[in-house]
């Protein structure tokens, strides 16, 4: 028994790593997702929107070390920093030479022929978030121009705001296993495909490009939640956002779930609406949440679902990587999905007495859901992304986009006529896709 572990455990890093020859820094463009199927609703301006965008990239927060001169790595090394670093990168296609009209068409292409690639070409660090300082360090030990790194990252942030519809931050943060480059390039989708409205922030904490880094990484998503907590009340102190969205993804949704705890904890005599007021956290959305189920309900005890104004918990049965870390743990993980028969009466109650505050949808029957190993389902399921990027763009409630209870479950499932119900919603939001929806139901 002792020996037919080892051939058990190779497979199941394999299913989570993918193939070898993985290239780090480089992220092939998503799919486009669903509901802008048949040009109805087209999320993109008309011009490049980095010609108008104060800081012309993609800003991001990092606790990584920079790298070096020396170092293989371009901007930062997969190693804790200490300090919580702000700044800006710089995105682009490459191996296509295209004008922002061909990167429209090609981007919301559902047939596309060819890959599209994305690269970071550029940092800009502004300096850290003097916030994550340590006591024990003296700030003269530290180069004057890192101090003001969070007055230039909230002046950038507070300009795009200002010419904005939607006044809102974005946060992704990503899972175990990948470079700084990765969740830059992530957030870079997910704000093209919500038209560069609002602020997007890529969070990229410490992980490690290894299959065999899931303990080491995890470790560190557990152990650094104070930084993306200290993180999240700078913004909510020096932002003029209305309110402030996290995706968290995988063993990222560690990270954010004990942050998330530790506001509620620090906030225990207040109520909802006063967190509200002082934090402005709207949508938490956690997409293949690695966080033990049973450290969740510890979390939900504390009060966590005080602080956003609405938690989505996406599940799925067809995600792979999570089968791993359930064999590996023993422990069930928050985003596998519920049968009617293990969801306990307490489970039942919280999701049907406290609806307005947490939703969980089961996206395993949603177009895509399977692709690769199951596990990056927001990104390869146009379902999923639609849902998600819905949920951000018109705040939308999940009857809204479309979305049905299963049956005897108050748990979100997509059926098979998903679309249709999310547009015949988006005709009474959005007076320009009603237009052209109509137009096309009539031509």
């Amino acid at each position: 028994m002792k020996n037919s572990l080892s051939p058990y455990l190779l497979i199941c890093c394999l299913l989570l790593s993918g193939c070898a020859s993985i290239v780090w820094d480089e992220l092939t463009l998503m799919p486009p997702p669903d509901v802008y199927r048949d040009g109805m609703l087209n999320p993109l301006p008309e011009t490049d929107p980095f010609d108008s965008i104060p800081y012309q990239g993609v800003l991001y927060a990092t606790n990584r070390k920079p790298a070096s001169t020396t170092d293989s790595e371009n901007y930062y090394l997969n190693e804790r920093g200490g300090l919580l670093r702000l700044g800006v990168a710089k995105v682009s296609m490459i191996s296509a030479d295209l004008d922002w009209d061909e990167i429209q068409k090609v981007s919301l292409l559902t047939d596309r022929t060819q890959d599209y690639p994305l690269r970071v070409t550029n940092v800009e660090e502004f300096g850290v978030l003097e916030e994550t300082i340590p006591k024990i360090m003296k700030r003269e030990e530290l180069p004057a121009d890192v101090l003001d790194g969070d007055e230039e990252f909230s002046a950038a942030i507070n300009a795009q705001l200002a010419r904005s519809k939607r006044k809102d931050i974005y946060i992704f943060t990503h899972g175990y296993k990948v470079v700084f480059e990765n969740p830059v390039l992530v957030a870079s989708e997910l704000w093209h495909f919500l038209g560069y409205d609002g602020v997007m922030i890529a969070y990229a904490w410490p992980s490690t490009p290894s299959k065999w880094a899931y303990l080491k990484d995890t470790d560190t998503s557990n152990g650094y939640a104070r930084d993306f907590r200290k993180f999240l009340e700078y913004l909510g102190d020096q932002t003029d956002a209305e309110e402030i969205h996290v995706i968290g993804y995988s063993a990222g949704t560690r990270m954010v779930a004990r942050a998330y705890e530790q506001l509620a904890l620090m906030h225990h005599d207040e109520n909802h609406e006063e967190i509200q007021e002082q934090l402005r956290l709207g949508h938490l959305i956690l997409v293949g949440s690695d966080l033990d189920r049973a450290v969740f309900g510890e979390y939900l005890a504390d009060g966590v679902l005080k602080v956003p104004r609405h938690m989505a918990v996406y599940v799925s049965d067809k995600d792979k990587a999570l089968g791993f870390s359930r064999w590996l743990t023993r422990r069930e993980r928050l985003g596998q999905t519920l049968s009617e028969e293990s969801l306990r009466p307490s489970q039942r109650r919280l999701l049907t007495q406290y609806s307005d505050h947490i939703s969980l949808i089961d996206v395993s029957d949603a177009e895509g859901a399977d692709t690769g190993n199951g596990h990056g389902y927001f990104r390869t399921s146009p379902w999923a992304s639609s849902d998600i990027l819905m949920t951000l763009m018109y705040d939308l409630t999940p009857e809204q986009r479309g979305l049905v209870l299963k049956q005897n479950m108050p748990v979100w499932e997509f059926p098979g006529d998903y679309l249709t119900r999310l547009w015949a919603t988006l005709e009474k939001k959005d007076e320009d896709f009603r237009d052209a929806y109509q137009a096309h139901q009539n031509p």
